[in-house]
């Protein structure tokens, strides 16, 4: 099972010479993964959870192929209808390419609405526009000008249509932060949903919490509690079949942007007790 990092490519602490030395530190612990979230417009809604500066994903982590030399990139997860599918195409296959194949195209269909009312994009659509968007880049992939290779396609969500989504369309499923109860809940439903559309199950690749506490956590969310509990989580996500897990260490407040070495510690633990 693969184990990756979403890397903060937000907030006041966040800037190039951060962003590098969190690209150095995940190659240098071992992870597999390192991922971005999106963001294009950060309006009052976005600002709340996800202050500026923001980094767009495609530019960072293009950049960051650039310092690292082993580590998959990907994103966690990019706003489909934010783009046109074909620019959408062209930058991931770009990136890819120049990358020596390290990307995943990981996408959802968002969900800040003045960011959609700001960029022109109708809220109401967003489903259509990711589903749409996904059949569009893999058609365009299919020209060898893409020099697409094979990008994997994660979508996430786990909405009744964001799992048809996934069995329907998907490489593998990436759900966000759920609990423990939600997570074997809505892998029972995906299931359901590759059957009736007559497809093998898609890979699993939840994004989890990483905060670790000294005392146990009787209501969380996976990757929340003691080193004892996270481990737990990521053996029992193992045991469930999941090819990657992405760790995100970022629990909400801005200020911890100043002190990525925290998050770097916490990395460091799992990975150890983690083999």
């Amino acid at each position: 099972m693969l184990i990756g990092v979403n890397v903060p490519n937000f907030g006041p602490g966040t800037n190039p010479a951060v962003l590098r030395d969190w690209a150095r530190t995940v190659e240098g612990l071992g992870l597999d993964l390192l991922m971005m979230s999106d963001h294009v417009v950060v309006t009052p809604d976005v600002a709340e959870q996800y202050p500026a500066p923001f980094y767009e994903p495609f530019t960072t982590l293009a950049w960051l192929a650039g310092v690292t030399e082993r580590v998959t990139l990907g994103t966690t997860v990019l706003i489909a209808a934010y783009r046109h599918p074909l620019l959408v195409a062209r930058t991931a296959a770009n990136l890819s390419d120049l990358s020596g194949g390290r990307f995943v195209l990981g996408l959802g269909v968002g969900w800040a609405r003045q960011e959609f009312d700001k960029l022109g994009v109708p809220f109401e659509r967003r489903g259509k526009l990711t589903d749409e968007l996904i059949t569009t880049v893999r058609e365009a992939w299919q020209d060898e000008g893409y020099r697409a290779g094979h990008i994997p396609i994660w979508v996430g969500g786990h909405s009744d249509g964001a799992l048809r989504r996934v069995a329907r369309l998907g490489d593998a499923w990436h759900p966000l932060r759920q609990t423990p109860e939600a997570w074997r809940e809505s892998l029972q439903r995906l299931k359901v949903r590759a059957a009736e559309e007559n497809r093998e199950l898609p890979l699993l690749a939840p994004r989890i919490m990483l905060r670790l506490t000294d005392e146990p956590i009787e209501e969380r969310r996976l990757g929340e509690g003691t080193i004892e509990q996270v481990v737990a989580d990521l053996r029992q996500l193992q045991t469930d079949g999941a090819h990657a897990v992405v760790l995100d260490p970022f629990v909400g407040d801005p200020e911890e942007t100043r002190h990525p070495e925290v998050a770097w510690h916490a990395l460091a633990a799992v990975r150890k007790e983690f083999r």
